[in-house]
């Protein structure tokens, strides 16, 4: 008799993409499983008028797959990494982060013109604070226009002329083979990455066993190491969708790097360092990064997202 075991996903193209490539990750490991994806819903999929910013954050494309997870109803839930909050609920955990891909992000242009191409006050799709304040921190010249939806809906967007290029991420690009449609990979100096973009994350429960022996075979060591110093950064940091955090880990010759920063909405400012030391220690210096920013100026900057954000959470109540 097989052994069933069930996949809990988002629905969305790229979302299902990933999960089928965690379903034929399992099948190359043992073909007597039978694995099943399951869709399920988030509150992220239902609201697509609203930027993510005023609704609540990461957890709107995780919380009804975690819940999902918890209660039984699926085994494992596969994620993007980038989605995740840095709190995981108490009884869950990463239980395997496959390999990275490409972690940058791009830009796709209705005319092939590159980022310092575009026409003085081009407008650029994107709903995400993260990259318009970094793209305002370049060139202040340019318009951000809103951009939600999955990576069909957004191409189409920019096909129907409504803006003149979008940013998306660069993996989300070629998993779903529109590589020909990019225009330009975006260095870390204009745009540094979301924590964690560009990797899967295989969700588990924490004393499930079982299902950790199973999804072993797709931990991928140094992504993990890398992903983990990321996350670390974002957890000390406190940040969420309604803040402009970015940054970026890699490993060369057993010695980890990150980058990161904080930016305020508009950028203006933008608070930015690098430091290095034992692949070993990577979270250690994802947290001691933070620390740095935060005594750089950040904390001011995050202090003053977080009460925006709450009053403007206010009168939207009212």
């Amino acid at each position: 008799m097989k052994r069933k075991i069930k996949i809990g996903t988002r629905g969305s193209k790229l979302a299902l993409w990933q999960a089928g490539w965690v379903q034929s990750a399992l099948y190359k490991e043992d073909p007597l499983l039978s694995v099943e994806i399951k869709i399920i819903k988030t509150k992220g999929d239902k609201i697509l008028d609203v930027p993510l910013s005023m609704v609540g954050g990461k957890g709107l494309f995780v919380k009804e797959i975690e819940e999902a997870l918890l209660d039984g109803r699926i085994d494992l839930a596969v994620h993007s990494m980038k989605d995740m909050p840095a709190e995981i609920p108490e009884g869950l955990c990463i239980g395997a982060i496959p390999q990275r891909e490409v972690s940058q992000d791009v830009l796709i242009s209705q005319n092939g013109l590159s980022f310092s191409e575009l026409a003085n006050g081009a407008g650029i799709g994107t709903s995400s604070l993260r990259r318009s304040a970094q793209l305002l921190h370049t060139r202040p010249d340019i318009k951000i226009l809103p951009l939600r939806g999955n990576l069909d809906t957004r191409l189409k967007k920019l096909e129907s002329g409504d803006m003149d290029a979008i940013i998306l991420a660069a993996a989300g690009v070629k998993r779903l083979g529109f590589e020909h449609k990019i225009t330009e990979y975006l260095d870390d100096d204009i745009m540094l990455p979301a924590v964690g973009q560009g990797a899967l994350c295989i969700e588990t429960r924490e004393k499930d066993t079982d299902i950790a022996q199973v999804v072993a075979c797709m931990d991928h060591y140094q992504s993990r190491r890398i992903v983990s110093g990321e996350r670390a950064f974002l957890k000390c940091l406190e940040g969420g969708c309604q803040i402009p955090i970015a940054a970026h880990g890699s490993i060369e010759k057993n010695i980890f790097t990150i980058t990161g920063l904080v930016a305020t909405v508009d950028g203006t400012t933008i608070i930015k360092d690098t430091i290095s030391g034992p692949e070993e220690d990577s979270e250690k210096l994802g947290i001691k990064l933070a620390k740095s920013l935060l005594s750089m100026g950040a904390k001011e900057i995050l202090e003053d997202l977080k009460n925006n954000f709450n009053n403007s959470a206010t009168d939207s109540r009212r």
